[in-house]
């Protein structure tokens, strides 16, 4: 499903490293959180990428580069902040052994199934670190006087919190984008006036994914990428299957063009 069609790359991207991946960027301390930050340095238009549940994971800092490496016309500084503080939710909670890397998703056990629900409710519930997104653009805008233009990603846990943080009056993005996101609700869309792009998968509910997009007011661009797992563009990602990096390059290929025309 699509709005329009975004197949074609608005810029070549790096080639996608399927194993051992070695991040471009570099570690800061950014209002207290450790941060991962790649790209031009006086660029003027940012990326605040939300990682989804797992953290900081090489399939993850590697879309984060490439959103920032890409670029030709449009460069973007991308700023990952470890919201979760050194406790992500553990990848084992997922069902399947590793042979079964990201195949099956929700967990298989009651007791993995109790630890992601009180990940949800604890470190990980969405509203906790929406309400810190403002204050931490702040603490960047201190240092990095040249950024006029931010833009928002997220991933997975992260696409609630970029539906929280665009719903609200005065939102500090100009763009924002969803991928593969947790907990959609279509009544949030109705508040939600900048362009998004909706990337889903093909295990978001897509009667809700698809009256998310009916309730968007603003330019949009959603796609369900049906035959991907939940969490192909992040640390479920298994880049070593062909077809998996094959989505995952047209994923962030996607997220440029997109961002390129509305940021």
């Amino acid at each position: 499903m699509a709005t329009y069609g975004h197949s074609a790359a608005c810029c070549s991207i790096p080639p996608v490293v399927s194993k051992g991946y070695e991040a471009k960027g570099k570690y800061e301390t950014i209002g207290g959180l450790k941060t991962y930050v790649t790209g031009p340095a006086d660029a003027t238009k940012a990326l605040l990428y939300i990682y989804d549940i797992f953290g900081y994971f090489p399939q993850s800092l590697q879309g984060a580069d490439i959103l920032a490496t890409a670029g030709k016309e449009h460069n973007y500084q991308v700023f990952m902040p470890d919201w979760l503080e050194g406790n992500p939710a553990d990848i084992s909670w997922q069902q399947g052994k590793n042979a079964d890397f990201g195949k099956r998703y929700p967990p298989d056990t009651k007791e993995k199934g109790e630890k992601l629900g009180n990940f949800f409710q604890t470190t990980g519930a969405p509203p906790k670190t929406a309400q810190k997104v403002l204050g931490f653009l702040k603490e960047i805008e201190k240092t990095n006087l040249n950024i006029k233009t931010w833009g928002i990603v997220g991933f997975c846990w992260g696409g609630k919190i970029v539906s929280l943080t665009t719903s609200i009056t005065n939102t500090p993005f100009t763009a924002a984008a969803e991928c593969h996101p947790a907990m959609v609700d279509p009544s949030e869309a109705t508040s939600i006036k900048i362009p998004l792009c909706m990337l889903a998968s093909k295990d978001e509910p897509a009667a809700d994914v698809k009256q998310f997009e009916e309730n968007l007011k603003g330019e949009k661009h959603v796609e369900i990428f049906d035959d991907q797992i939940h969490g192909w563009m992040t640390a479920r990602s298994d880049l070593e299957d062909p077809r998996v990096k094959e989505e995952y390059e047209r994923g962030y290929k996607t997220l440029l063009t997109f961002f390129g025309k509305y940021l």
